[in-house]
């Protein structure tokens, strides 16, 4: 039996000779004589460090990161108050637009109630001439007709004219040259209401071509005065202040004999102080009270300095 063991003691020596010498050829590292134990350590050790976590410096990395989302943040908070800001001033603008409606609202109420004043005190100047004799031929806004004065031909009746004694002294006129003064003084007196008729109806614009027209067709006539007066009242009216002071001078300087004299007065005085010329106005205002003391537009002259500061 001992026999056999020495027998096969020979036989395990070579084969862990030949585990060795596979060993070494595998890993290339030189065996013990251990044998199997070192194999397996060394087999063992790579499934060891195979398992280790791989451990980097991650610092200049995780700083450059950091800075980029500050930067992304700081970015992203910036065009959000510029958003905000946007959205202010929008809303600014809209405030501004309302108001800017409201003042427009306003300025036409303003600019309407001119109209109807310049309007209102004609109405009491019209009905106030229309009582005093030879007073102006305008009509009111009423709706009064302007009337048509026409000579009134004497009779050639037998029972009330000798005609062998009858006086030609009074109107030496002929006859046709008559009837064509009483046509032409009728076609003045419609233009003239046509004119006048859009003043009625409010169209102003309408109303001054009319008058534009009126003076050139009608340049020295006993309507002409009246036709630039109206002129001037209608620019008033559409605040042309600048056409309205030309057209009520055009009255004053060139129809010094006509009783529209005063009320252009009156009204250019008033133009004046819309102007901002107070004492231009009250200059022409006490020039009117002056040469037309008895007047009715004297009377509103003086009105209108006592409640106005000097």
């Amino acid at each position: 039996m001992n026999h056999s063991l020495a027998a096969r003691r020979p036989n395990l020596s070579a084969q862990q000779g030949h585990a060795v010498s596979q060993a070494k050829g595998f890993f290339g590292l030189p065996v013990c004589a251990s044998g199997i134990t070192l194999s397996l350590g060394l087999m063992v050790a790579p499934m060891v460090l195979a398992q280790q976590p791989v451990v980097q410096d991650l610092s200049a990395s995780s700083a450059s990161s950091f800075y980029q989302q500050a930067d992304t943040q700081t970015a992203s908070d910036g065009a959000l108050v510029m958003f905000n800001q946007v959205q202010e001033h929008q809303r600014e603008i809209q405030e501004l637009r309302g108001q800017l409606e409201e003042l427009r609202h306003e300025l036409e109420q303003v600019r309407e109630q001119g109209q109807q004043r310049y309007l209102d005190t004609d109405d009491r100047l019209a009905a106030l001439e229309n009582t005093v004799p030879g007073g102006s031929v305008d009509p009111t806004l009423e709706g009064d007709v302007i009337p048509v004065n026409t000579p009134e031909l004497d009779s050639t009746s037998e029972d009330s004219v000798d005609t062998a004694d009858a006086s030609v002294e009074e109107d030496d006129t002929p006859a046709s040259d008559r009837q064509s003064a009483d046509r032409s003084s009728a076609q003045e007196q419609e233009a003239y209401q046509a004119a006048f008729a859009f003043v009625q109806a409010r169209e102003f614009d309408d109303a001054i071509d009319a008058f534009n027209e009126f003076v050139d067709d009608y340049p020295d006539t006993r309507l002409t005065p009246n036709g630039y007066y109206w002129l001037g009242e209608l620019h008033a009216a559409n605040d042309d202040l600048g056409e309205a002071e030309v057209s009520f001078e055009k009255v004053i300087n060139d129809f010094a004999g006509n009783n529209k004299v005063a009320d252009a007065l009156y009204k250019l005085g008033l133009v004046k102080a819309r102007q901002g010329e107070t004492e231009r106005s009250r200059e022409i205002l006490n020039r009117l009270r002056e040469e037309f003391p008895e007047s009715s537009a004297a009377g509103l002259a003086g009105d209108f300095l006592r409640q106005t500061p000097e």
